[in-house]
């Protein structure tokens, strides 16, 4: 799960860049990159967050670029590993992603045996990029043409197996803008008034840079926007309708509260989530309901209103400590929890606490946390979750690749509650995390990561093989230590 930003317009567009990459931090804090374009390609990708390429703004001139914040799915992440990608052939195209592949394995060696296309990262956006050049390559010996490049994008979408919203910007002709036939990862665009065209990860991008939000890229659709004429938007639908499968986890975990996503708020959808938790825990007779910030905090407050307890921040977040979840390592996972928050033990102590959080995942986060609120005096904690028992590796951009990451995975909800040492625990039911989510929309979603449900075609092997790697990328144990 990454974040992307693309701009193309009048005017130098770096410190644009920079600023829409701050407004998605939260989707990647690994590493960042811009790439920009004035008759050359501009690259900058740095380890760290989007601030460290502050620095180097004046290096990257250019009316068009391309921007990326990472966080590592497909390989060991860092410098080495950040986006953009450029290649110079067809055209010269630099490309930002945000997804997985899942078949990256066997595309890697098929651009070896069949072109000697030798990948110089383990970052499946390169994978991307260079499937996207060979397709382009085989449409435009005569020259560029949008229905070259469309018809390049819907051959790209028969052989990648995964996730992917990207941007690619093409040397001298435009900016180019897709989303995989299933939409699993967001993908929005926007205008300017100064004629300038933007596509991004999430809404709140264009809402930052002063962009009128002109709506989704549709599932299986491309975008172009020309050089001579951004705001002259050239969409089409590139593979044939397919039903969509949204990534829910988005709205449980992942995107800021404030953007918008095929047609749903993230804010209101988190409302929605607490108002049908808390039918299930009326019977529990709580003093008062703590979200576990940031996420969880929407759908506390309506928790709270549904059960009729009141609602406190007893928890303080230190904003300067990053998202632990995206942390690529365990254990810094596990050290980050106690800097990041501090109990206010005025309204802990002698209570019955409802802690609510978003998911549980590993469950030493959560433990942590309970712990904390026990020392703080809790006399009893309970603990609600906005969403199901996560039981499935997630292969479409989200960092719980490996089945015995799961603490839930062959637990009951009392054996979970046990072993992070709460009182009782409170799960979602799915059918309702879907029709709270949904609301009064008609996505459909991906919800694989619960019910093992995957929208693309996943074989045993291939899941084993991705397994492997993660393990090795971010040194977890092997499956049943």
């Amino acid at each position: 799960m990454c974040g992307i930003v693309g701009m193309i317009g009048r005017e130098t567009v770096a410190a644009d860049l920079l600023s829409g990459l701050v407004a998605i931090q939260h989707r990647g804090q690994d590493a960042a990159g811009m790439a920009t374009y004035d008759g050359r390609f501009h690259i900058s990708k740095r380890a760290g967050i989007a601030e460290t390429l502050r620095a180097h703004l004046h290096g990257l001139p250019g009316a068009s670029g391309v921007g990326h914040v990472r966080y590592p799915t497909v390989g060991g992440g860092g410098e080495q590993d950040a986006q953009p990608f450029i290649h110079t052939a067809p055209f010269g195209i630099a490309l930002a992603h945000n997804g997985n592949t899942v078949n990256y394995a066997q595309l890697k060696e098929e651009l070896w045996v069949r072109h000697r296309r030798l990948l110089n990262s383990e970052c499946d956006a390169e994978l991307l990029l260079s499937v996207l050049a060979e397709e382009l390559s085989r449409r435009t010996e005569t020259g560029f043409s949008v229905d070259a490049l469309f018809e390049a994008i819907g051959a790209l979408a028969e052989r990648v197996n995964g996730s992917y919203s990207a941007v690619a910007l093409i040397a001298d002709h435009g900016m180019v803008a897709f989303r995989d036939p299933r939409g699993i990862k967001p993908l929005v665009w926007g205008r300017r008034a100064d004629g300038a065209v933007a596509f991004a990860s999430e809404s709140v991008v264009l809402d930052t840079l002063g962009f009128s939000a002109e709506g989704d890229i549709a599932p299986g659709e491309a975008m172009f926007a020309p050089a001579a004429d951004p705001t002259a938007v050239v969409r089409r639908r590139v593979v044939p309708e397919t039903k969509q499968r949204l990534c829910i986890f988005e709205f449980v975990y992942f995107a800021r509260p404030d953007s918008v996503i095929d047609g749903i708020s993230v804010y209101e959808a988190r409302l929605r989530l607490g108002e049908r938790l808390g039918r299930r825990c009326k019977s529990l007779d709580v003093d008062v309901v703590v979200p576990v910030p940031d996420t969880a905090r929407a759908a506390a407050l309506s928790l709270a209103n549904a059960v009729g307890k009141p609602y406190r921040e007893g928890l303080i977040k230190n904003r300067y400590i990053g998202r632990t979840f995206i942390m690529p390592h365990e254990a810094k996972r596990r050290t980050s929890v106690r800097l990041k928050l501090n109990p206010i033990r005025g309204e802990l102590a002698g209570r019955h606490v409802m802690l609510v959080d978003d998911s549980i995942v590993r469950g030493n986060t959560s433990r942590a946390i309970v712990e904390l609120v026990r020392t703080a005096g809790a006399s009893r904690v309970s603990f609600a979750v906005c969403s199901p028992p996560l039981r499935h590796p997630c292969l479409y951009g989200i960092d719980m690749q490996t089945r015995n990451e799961f603490i839930a995975r062959s637990r009951t909800e009392k054996d979970v509650a046990r072993l992070i040492g709460a009182d009782e625990l409170v799960y979602q039911r799915l059918d309702d995390l879907v029709a709270a989510v949904r609301g009064s929309s008609s996505v459909d979603f991906c919800t694989a990561c619960f019910d093992g449900d995957y929208p693309t075609h996943v074989d045993r092997e291939t899941m084993e093989m991705i397994e492997a790697q993660r393990r090795t990328a971010c040194q977890l144990p092997l499956p049943g230590t």
